[in-house]
């Protein structure tokens, strides 16, 4: 449980929120105006509670001092708070499909990363050797209200020239997980490691207090597709760990059905090929011309949708969206999904973590 304490520090949050900030926890409310409902709450809730006080909806974001200040606070967006008695509004915010124009696209320098100079090749229609779609803030892509979803920090969707890389470059305190969606990426890292992985593979990192890696695209003629993953962990100061799945070890068990690939090194309940730090699941399926799945997100929990490749309808609590490739959306529970695969099949991934739409881009 919270106490309450004569130190309280406050300071302006962004959508107009305020964070205070207690000795033991952090609680945010939508509608700030009076301390005294707020310390009454923080005496008798838990993180991650929600309770109605005078001045709205509030929620424990964070408790302790080993969290403070370490990730940004998760809150229940404004939008969902206007609409908590609105079931109907609640089910349409449930899905809400992000298009692949509005990705933010970067071509940098192939120098920046220890490459020569761009050149052509037989199976590289591109200018540049590589296109990057970011999903989040990172790099020069700087939106204060697009920084993340929930615990997922950085989605990456990465198309590398042949013989092209990023060079040797450092981590720390993320649990970075690596998906190839075509292509064979090579890995080497600074434990010594060095790994080349095919198409349906998975590679993650625990970089935790530090480590350095490279990845490349070693093949003479083939591009290299990856979608690279960082998630916040939930302790800061772990040791740096490198792992991986082949793809072809679950090659079967994700055809037309969600083969759940990594999840949450703590939960017992589960066996996956990769665990990491966070209470954080990724799933991904293939699926045929017209084939469909299932998957459900409970109340409390909410996911992000990639289409990495073909298209599919997807149903729900929202109705029925279409996503084609490099579409996505913010899914938040409860609700039931419907995965349908068009004429050209599709290849779709989802994140799956704890929150209730929290660090959502429509507010």
């Amino acid at each position: 449980m919270m106490s309450t304490h004569s130190s309280i520090k406050s300071t302006v949050h962004e959508s107009n929120e305020e964070l205070f900030s207690l000795a033991l926890g952090k609680i945010v409310c939508p509608r700030p105006s009076l301390l005294a409902p707020l310390l009454l709450l923080a005496a008798h809730i838990t993180r991650g509670a929600f309770a109605a006080t005078p001045l709205g909806f509030v929620r424990v974001v964070s408790q302790g001092p080993q969290t403070a200040g370490f990730h940004k606070a998760l809150t229940i967006s404004p939008r969902r708070l206007a609409n908590l008695n609105n079931p109907a509004a609640l089910d349409a915010m449930s899905f809400q499909k992000i298009f692949d124009k509005d990705l933010a696209v970067s071509e940098p320098n192939p120098a920046w990363f220890g490459n020569g100079a761009n050149e052509q090749s037989p199976n590289w229609t591109n200018a540049n050797w590589l296109k990057s779609r970011f999903h989040f803030s990172f790099a020069e892509y700087n939106n204060p209200r697009n920084s993340h979803y929930g615990v997922l920090r950085v989605m990456n969707d990465d198309l590398v020239q042949p013989s092209r890389g990023f060079g040797t470059h450092p981590h720390r305190e993320m649990e970075i997980v690596t998906y190839v969606v075509d292509g064979e990426l090579s890995h080497a890292d600074s434990m010594g490691t060095e790994e080349t992985l095919g198409r349906g593979s998975i590679q993650f990192m625990t970089a935790g207090t530090g480590v350095q890696h490279s990845e490349h695209n070693r093949h003479p003629s083939n591009p290299l597709r990856f979608i690279q993953m960082w998630v916040m962990p939930a302790t800061r100061g772990l040791k740096p760990n490198y792992g991986s799945m082949h793809g072809d070890k679950v090659a079967s068990s994700r055809q037309n059905a969600f083969a759940h690939l990594v999840s949450d090194v703590k939960n017992s309940a589960v066996s996956t090929p990769v665990e990491i730090n966070q209470d954080c699941n990724i799933y991904v399926t293939e699926l045929s011309n017209g084939s469909s799945v299932d998957m459900k997100i409970d109340s409390g929990r909410q996911a992000y949708m990639l289409c990495m490749e073909g298209g599919c309808e997807v149903g729900g609590a929202h109705g029925e969206e279409k996503l084609v490739r490099h579409d996505a959306a913010e899914v938040v529970g409860p609700t039931n999904l419907r995965v349908k695969a068009n004429q050209e099949g599709a290849h779709v991934l989802l994140v799956e973590m704890k929150g209730n739409g929290d660090g959502s881009r429509f507010g």
